[in-house]
């Protein structure tokens, strides 16, 4: 029998595992994508057009993959106690 905490964990970790699914799926999604704006556009058309639907859904994979692996080089979890550190030293909260 599971404890609160263990199913409170299990929970969280289940989602966890969630997120990551949703991310490779989407990353395949915009591989198998990417060979087809590839293949359409050397059949098609001289000018490589197919560079503008990679980058912007590329840009879209990498704000996914920021969100999903937790990484901001803006607002890390260093810069946010630095912040608090600051804030509680000057007795700057008004």
């Amino acid at each position: 029998m599971r404890t609160s905490d263990q199913e409170n964990k299990y929970q969280r970790a289940q989602a966890r595992v969630g997120e990551l699914k949703e991310f490779y799926n989407h990353l395949g999604i915009y591989l198998i994508f990417v060979v087809f704006f590839l293949a359409l556009n050397y059949f098609t058309s001289g000018y490589f057009w197919a560079i503008f639907p990679i980058l912007g859904w590329g840009l879209g994979i990498l704000g996914h993959a920021a969100n999903t692996f937790r990484w901001n080089p803006f607002f890390s979890k260093d810069w946010e106690q630095r912040k608090i550190d600051e804030y509680l030293r000057n007795d700057d909260l008004k």
